[in-house]
C-alpha cells in the first residue's frame, strides 16, 4: 500500500436502546470495549492515525480507550452538537492530512476483519471512493446502494428517504468507506441537511463523487457479522457469541482441543502451546498462557496467569492473577475447587487441592497443600506437606507479615502459623498447633491452649528415598 491511511471512528452516539449510563462504544465484547476492537483493527492495517469522534459521554470514552500498539497515533475530536455522521466527519477533517486515504469506521461495529478492510483500501487505491456493502434479506433501516445500468454505484439513499422501489433494494451500505482525503474534504463542504432527519449525511458524498466523474466502487461481502452494529443488549450478546466462535475456531486451527467450542469465553488473550485440552465452560480473562500439554477442566475461570507445560487444572478452579500475576509450574496439579490469587507462584509438581487458597505466596517444587487450607504471604520450601485446615495468619489488622516454611517441613492439620514466623527446614508442626515463634530446623513444634511453645526436640534425619 503506497499511501498513508488515517482512520476515523464514529463514537459519538448515545445508544439509548442499550438502557445503560455507559456510552455504547464502551460496552465490552471479548473483554475489550467495542471501540477498542475497531482501534486495534486499524492498527493491524498499519494506519498512520486513528481519529475517534466522541460526543455522548466524551470524557468516559476518551478515558476508556487506549492507543494501539505499533505506533498508530490516537486522536480525539468532539462533536457537539451532534448533527449527523456527515457533520461528525466535518469535525474530524482538520485532523486528517491531505496526502492520505480516510477510512471511515463505526465504533459499535467491532468484528470487521482486517483483510476485508485491506481489500477495500486496495479497491480505493488512493484514487477513488470505495464502499463496503452487503446483501441483506431484510435491509430495513439501512442506506440502499443505487447502481446504474452498468453496475456502477450512483448513490446511497437512506431508508427514511427511500421510495418503495428503492426500499426493495437488498444491497446496503455498511457505514464503512475509504476515500482520498483531499477529495473528501471538498465534498464534506458541500453537505446540507435537506432530508427527512434534518441531518448532514456522510452518504451524500457519493453523489458528489459521481457528479465530479470519480469512480465509486463497492466491495460486496456476504458475512453479515462483519458489519453488524450494537444497539441493544440482545445484539451485544449475539456478537459476543460470534466473536467467541471466531476465537474458538482460531484456537482449534492451532491444534487446541476444545470439548465444545460453543462453551468457551476468551475475554482477553489466550496463548496456547501444543496438545492443550480445554473442557467446557472455561473463562479466560486478561492474558493467559497455557504451555504444552496443559489440561483445563470444566468450569474453570483463569485470568492473568501462566500455566506451564504438563500442568492440570481440575474442574471449578478459580485463578486470578490481577496485576501481580499467577504462575503454575510444570506438572503441577491444581484443584478441583482451588483458588489462586494474585502473586501465587508455584514451582514444578506442586499440588493445590480442593478448597485451598493461595495468595501472594511461593511454593517450591513438590510442595503440597491438598485440602481446606490457606497460604497467604508465605514462602514455602520444597516438598513441604501442608495439612488440612491449616492457615497462615498473615494480617494483624494493620500490616501483613510473611511466613517462611523451610524445605521438607510437615505441617499437621488445623494449625495456625502466626506471622512473622519461620518454620525451620525438616521440622514438624503438630496438628492443632498455633505457632507464634520461629522453630529451629528439624524440630517438632507443638503449641496449644494458651499458645505456649513446647520445647522442641531434634528429630532424626529423614531417610532419602
Amino acid at each position: 500500500m503506497s499511501f498513508p491511511v488515517d482512520v476515523v471512528v464514529m463514537a459519538a452516539g448515545k445508544g439509548t436502546r442499550m438502557k445503560s449510563q455507559l456510552p455504547k462504544v464502551l460496552h465490552r465484547l471479548g473483554g475489550r470495549a467495542l471501540a477498542q476492537h475497531v482501534i486495534d483493527t486499524a492498527a493491524r492495517l498499519s494506519a498512520r492515525s486513528v481519529v475517534v469522534i466522541t460526543g455522548h459521554g466524551a470524557e468516559q470514552v476518551e478515558a476508556g480507550l487506549q492507543a494501539p500498539a505499533g505506533g498508530t497515533e490516537l486522536k480525539y475530536v468532539r462533536q457537539a452538537p451532534q448533527l449527523g455522521n456527515g457533520h461528525a466527519v466535518q469535525e474530524a477533517a482538520p485532523a486528517l492530512p491531505d496526502d492520505g486515504v480516510t477510512l471511515v469506521l463505526s465504533g459499535d461495529v467491532p468484528l470487521t476483519r482486517p483483510e476485508t478492510l485491506q481489500a477495500l483500501l486496495d479497491l480505493c487505491a488512493g484514487e477513488r471512493m470505495a464502499l463496503l456493502t452487503l446483501d441483506m434479506p431484510d435491509p430495513s433501516g439501512y442506506g440502499r446502494i443505487v447502481r446504474a445500468a452498468d453496475g456502477s454505484v450512483q448513490a446511497i439513499v437512506e431508508h427514511k428517504d427511500a421510495s418503495a422501489a428503492l426500499r426493495a433494494i437488498t444491497e446496503i451500505y455498511s457505514g464503512i468507506m475509504a476515500v482520498p482525503t483531499r477529495l473528501l474534504k471538498g465534498w464534506l463542504a458541500r453537505l446540507d441537511n435537506q432530508n427527512a432527519q434534518g441531518e448532514y449525511y456522510l452518504t451524500d458524498v457519493v453523489k458528489f463523487a459521481v457528479a465530479d466523474g470519480l469512480g465509486v466502487q463497492a466491495h460486496r461481502i456476504t458475512d453479515a457479522v462483519q458489519v453488524a452494529g450494537v444497539n441493544s443488549p440482545l445484539q451485544l450478546a449475539e456478537l459476543e457469541r460470534a466473536h467467541q466462535r471466531r476465537v474458538a475456531e482460531a484456537l482449534m486451527e492451532q491444534g487446541v482441543r476444545l470439548a465444545d467450542p460453543a462453551r468457551l469465553d476468551v475475554r482477553g488473550e489466550l496463548v496456547c502451546g501444543q496438545d492443550v485440552e480445554i473442557d467446557i465452560n472455561g473463562v479466560f480473562d486478561g492474558r493467559v498462557v497455557l504451555g504444552d500439554g496443559v489440561r483445563i477442566g470444566a468450569n474453570c475461570v483463569i485470568a492473568n496467569a501462566v500455566i506451564e507445560a504438563g500442568a492440570v487444572i481440575h474442574p471449578f478452579t478459580h485463578i486470578d492473577g490481577e496485576k501481580l500475576g499467577v504462575s503454575v509450574g510444570p506438572g503441577s496439579l491444581i484443584g478441583p475447587f482451588a483458588r489462586l490469587r494474585p502473586g501465587a507462584q508455584l514451582g514444578a509438581e506442586v499440588h493445590i487441592g480442593n478448597f485451598v487458597e493461595v495468595k501472594n505466596s511461593s511454593l517450591a517444587a513438590g510442595a503440597k497443600a491438598n485440602h481446606l487450607a490457606y497460604l497467604g504471604d508465605a514462602t514455602v520450601g520444597e516438598r513441604v506437606n501442608y495439612g488440612a485446615g491449616s492457615i497462615t495468619a498473615n494480617y494483624d489488622g494493620a500490616n501483613k507479615h510473611r511466613t517462611v516454611i523451610g524445605a521438607d517441613v510437615h505441617v499437621g492439620s488445623n494449625c495456625v502459623l502466626v506471622a512473622p514466623v519461620t518454620i525451620g527446614a525438616g521440622g514438624t508442626v503438630g496438628g492443632g498447633s498455633t505457632i507464634t515463634k520461629d522453630t529451629p530446623p528439624g524440630s517438632l513444634a507443638v503449641a496449644r491452649g494458651k499458645q505456649v511453645t513446647v520445647p522442641n526436640w531434634q528429630r532424626p534425619a529423614k531417610k532419602k528415598p
